[in-house]
C-alpha cells in the first residue's frame, strides 16, 4: 500500500496488483503496462516473472524491488531483462523519479550496486586474460574460477569480497560450491588441487 500510495501521489496510474509471479505475468499480458514493479522474492519467483514478461512484452519495462543487494539476484534480474533493481529501503519520494528514468530508457540502480556491476565487468575482463579462467572443467562458473584464483593467491574471504566487489556471504557460498564441484574437503585442498593440476599440465 505504501508503494502504491507513493506512485499515485507522483502521478502514476497503478493498473494492477498481484501477489505472485505467475499472477503478475497473467495481469501484464491481459493489460500490458508501461512498467512492472516486481518483488524479487514474491511467491512463484519475481525474477522468473520478469523474464516471462520481458519475453512476451518487450516494450514493457521491468524494475525489481529487493530486500538486499544480493549479487546473484542482481545479476539474474538484469539477465532476465530488468531495467532496474531497487532496494525496499528506498525513500518513497525517490521511487517515482527512478521509475520515470527507466521509462526514458535509463537504468535504475543504487550507487552501491552500480559499483558492483563495474566490478563484475572488470573481473570478467581480468578473467579473460588468465588461462585458468578460460577452462570450463568441473562445471565451475566464471565467478567460481575467480574466487578460486583468489584462494590460490592466499586472499582471505574479506579480501576476496573486496577484490571482486561482492559480499563475504557470497564468497562463502561460492567457496562451498567450489569444494563440492571439485570434491575436496577444504579451501587448502582446493588450492592443492589447482597446484597439482598446473604441475600436470606443465609436465605435458
Amino acid at each position: 500500500m505504501g508503494v502504491r500510495l507513493a506512485l499515485e501521489q507522483d502521478g502514476f496510474v497503478v493498473c494492477g496488483e498481484e501477489g505472485t509471479g505467475p499472477g503478475a505475468v497473467a495481469a501484464a499480458l491481459s493489460d500490458p503496462p508501461d512498467l512492472c514493479l516486481l518483488d524479487v522474492n514474491m511467491p512463484g519467483g519475481g525474477i522468473a516473472a520478469a523474464a516471462a514478461i520481458r519475453a512476451r512484452l518487450p516494450h514493457t519495462h521491468v524494475v525489481m524491488l529487493a530486500t538486499s543487494g544480493d549479487d546473484d539476484d542482481l545479476f539474474a534480474a538484469l539477465q532476465a531483462g530488468a531495467s532496474g533493481y531497487l532496494l525496499k529501503g528506498i525513500d518513497p519520494a525517490r521511487l517515482g523519479p527512478a521509475l520515470r528514468a527507466v521509462l526514458r530508457g535509463e537504468a535504475a540502480l543504487p550507487r552501491a550496486l552500480t559499483a558492483r556491476l563495474i566490478g563484475e565487468f572488470r573481473a570478467r575482463a581480468w578473467h579473460g586474460q588468465t588461462g585458468l579462467a578460460r577452462r570450463g572443467e568441473h562445471d565451475l562458473t566464471i565467478r567460481e574460477w575467480e574466487v578460486l584464483d583468489c584462494l590460490c593467491e592466499g586472499l582471505s574471504g574479506a579480501r576476496i569480497a573486496k577484490h571482486l566487489f561482492i559480499s563475504e556471504t557470497t564468497v562463502r557460498r561460492h567457496v562451498g560450491s567450489i569444494l563440492k564441484k571439485l570434491d575436496v574437503p577444504s579451501r587448502e585442498a582446493a588450492v592443492e588441487f589447482v597446484a597439482r593440476r598446473s604441475r600436470n599440465l606443465n609436465a605435458k
